[in-house]
Parts: C-alpha cells; structure tokens; sequence
C-alpha cells in the first residue's frame, strides 16, 4: 500500500491526490492511460529503459533546441505530470529495487506486450505476493493470455491499425466502393486508453470496501469493439452488415463544403425540418418534391441531386456562417475543423482545454489538456514531461531502498 508521496505540496487535492502508479508502458495507449491519472492527481512514476528511454521518446516529429538536442513532440503530448526512472529489470538490483516500489504503490500498469514481465518473473503472482492491495493493470492488444479471460488471439501483437481494423471501425469509414480507411488518429491506442483509466477506478474504488488489489485485464481490440454502438445494434436487430454506402446520411450525418471548408450536419430529421432549410436557401420549389424532404430517397439521388442542391448555398458561404445560420433553424451542426482550427479555437481556450508547458530544451509545448472539469476543485497540474531518469535518486533512494552509494556503482554499470 502507498506509503507518504515523494512531492506533497498545499495545492488544493485532486481526486488521485495520494495513489501512486507505477508507470510501465511505452508508445501512446499506456502513456496516455497514464497521463489521465497524473492529471488527476497520482504520482505517476515512469520505469524506462536506462540509456534509450521509452520507445515514444524516438518517435517524430522532433522539435530541435538550439544546442542540438531535441524532444519528440509526440512523447511531450503524452508524458506530462511525470516522474522518469531508468531501470534495467534484468539486473538483479534493479527488479529488487523495482520490487520495493511495487510494495509501496497502488497502481501497477503495463502494456509492454504479453507477459513481458512474467518473463522477467514479475507475473501477477509474484506481484500480489509482494503487495496484495496492489492493482496491476494489463494492457494488450487481444488481453492478457495469462489473465481471466485469454482468447484465440491473446498472443498476437497489436497497435493502432490493427485494433481499428479488428474492431470494425475501418470497415465503416471511408468512400463507398473504396477501401477501408482508418480514423486518421491513434483512437485505437487512446480509446484503450480512456477505458482502461476507468477499469483503474473501478478497481480502485473496489479496493475502498474490501482491501484487496485486482488485476485488470484490458483489450484494446475489446475496448474498440465495445465501441460499435450504431453498427453492431443495427446488424443484430437486421443481421445486416452496414458497410461504407451512404444510405442512412440523410437522416444521421451530412458533410458539405462550405467556402472554406466543410460542415457536418448531424441528425437533419423529418421532412418538416427540411422544408425550413428549403426555405432559408430560397429553395421553395423543392418543397412540393418528397424527395428534396428525405422521403423514400436512394443513395444514387442523394450523391447526384441532393448533396448539390445543398452545396449550392453552402459553398458561396463560409462554414462558421452555414453553421450559425442552420443552428438557428433548428439544426446540429458542426465545423470541420483541422489542427489549426483546434489550436486557435476560442471555445477551447475559454474550457482552458490547452496547456502551455516547457519542452525540455527552454521552450514553450502547447498540448491538449485534460477534459475533465470539477466546479471548484484543484487546477490541472502542469509539470514538464520528465527527461529519461531524471527521478532516480528521488523514487530509488526513497521507495526503491537503495543507498546513493549503489545507486552510483549501478549508474557506473549502466543499468540505471
């Protein structure tokens, strides 16, 4: 069980103000299931490799300082709120120290792959031997195939594209007829990500009423799948696959170009509806014809008549004014909005949705805050993300039992 944090302050609390986490992933699915419970509160202490760090800190883009050095962008979105410890878990000193941690930690949360550490003898068994309150938390591409419920594809690898694709979510994306298309972000690792940070808590709040640790199982194929919330009711009630066809967008999604760029209208409704967007195009005439109203419309109608009908109001127009003007009228509209629009958006800035935080190198990184808002609890907290082993001495002196002297000789040896 936690023992006393290595960085008390007098902030106001944060909902995890007091559990720590053990922080053994790499890339973005764990770090940014981490970083959700560092923005909360938890002291996230981060295991890395000693020498390379974890793989994000290779990943591009880089941004340069002026000394030479440089810091992957992608590794700074990810790791703020931080500690960094480099340990060679293979050394006999370094899992000693790493098995002290874990007695006086929460929170154990790994997605090196399956049975990374039961290869190093670090499996559940030896951890809840050595912490039994301890909440050790797997995250996997198919699911721990040591772990309560293993399945046919428990010991394939995964990443991004393949859990976007193995979850349905690349069969329904993309133009009709083409081929299937991802969803241009990492939502197959931060989606993971998110669900596993809730599997966090409710263990966490298990742990509240019986005293006993758990182990957490989590399937980024799972947690995409579970994700089908249209697709997967629409097949089961029709056992009909829904693939890429534009059928159903008249009434759930229409993406139109504007002057600028493009709008989205969601949920157009009932033919009432369209009669009062008829009327604001100065478009009357198409209202004697049901099928300007969504009635018994095909997808070859909407493609070739529909859509430019629309698009000849909306392309002369520019898209914060189509969305303006249709959301008076009763619509759900939305702008579609690149990375620069995200960085300069007003509504964002007004949520306090960004944070401005140093990069290592002397400058500013300007990254996507946490989205969680509580009316008058404690600020998000905003410390850089930790250079490679910049906590040694602090986590390994402290909680890892070890002297400054052998920390010197295992620094001396390179395992730390």
């Amino acid at each position: 069980m936690n023992t006393a944090r290595t960085d008390r302050t007098d902030t106001p609390t944060l909902p995890l103000e007091g559990i720590r986490v053990l922080d053994v992933t790499h890339i973005v699915a764990g770090p940014f299931c981490s970083m959700i419970l560092a923005d909360m509160g938890a002291e996230v202490i981060k295991i890395e490799r000693p020498g390379l760090g974890e793989r994000g800190r290779s990943n591009g883009p880089f941004i340069q300082g002026q000394d030479g050095n440089s810091v992957s962008a992608r590794y700074l979105g990810l790791n703020r709120n931080k500690k960094s410890v480099a340990l060679d878990l293979r050394d006999p000193r370094c899992k000693a120290a790493f098995e002290r941690m874990v007695k006086e930690s929460d929170i154990l949360l790994d997605n090196w792959g399956p049975g990374a550490l039961r290869r190093l003898g670090l499996g559940y068994d030896v951890l809840q031997e050595l912490n039994p309150a301890l909440i050790y938390t797997s995250l996997t591409g198919y699911g721990d195939p040591e772990g309560p419920a293993p399945g046919p594809y428990s010991d394939w690898p995964a990443n991004n594209p393949c859990v976007q694709g193995m979850g349905g979510w690349m069969a329904v994306t993309g133009e009709p007829g083409g081929a299937p298309q991802m969803v241009g972000d990492n939502i197959g690792d931060s989606v993971p990500g998110v669900w596993t940070a809730l599997g966090i808590m409710m263990a966490l709040e298990a742990r509240h009423r019986t005293g006993q640790g758990a182990f957490v199982d989590m399937s980024m194929y799972d947690c995409m799948a579970a994700h089908m919330t249209s697709t997967m009711p629409f097949y089961q009630a029709t056992r009909t696959v829904a693939g890429r066809e534009r059928g159903n967008m008249l009434s759930a999604q229409l993406a139109l170009k504007a002057k600028d760029g493009y709008v989205v209208l969601a949920g157009a409704g009932g033919p009432e509806k369209w009669k009062d967007l008829w009327r604001l195009m100065g478009r009357e005439d198409l209202i004697e014809d049901e099928r300007y109203l969504g009635v018994g419309v095909s997808g070859d109608f909407y493609l070739n008549n529909f859509v430019p009908e629309l698009e000849a109001w909306t392309s002369v127009r520019t898209k914060a004014e189509v969305t303006r003007r249709l959301i008076e009228i009763g619509y759900s509209m939305g702008m579609v909005q690149d990375q620069a629009d995200l960085d300069r958006c007003p509504h964002l800035e007004a949520r306090g949705m960004f944070i401005d935080g140093g990069n290592n190198l002397g400058g500013i990184f300007r990254t996507i805050n946490t989205p969680i808002k509580f009316a008058g609890g404690a600020q998000t907290p905003n410390v850089e993300p930790p250079l490679l082993g910049a906590n040694n001495e602090e986590i390994l002196c402290s909680i890892g039992g070890v002297s400054r002297e052998d920390l010197e000789l295992m620094q001396s040896d390179g395992v730390v």
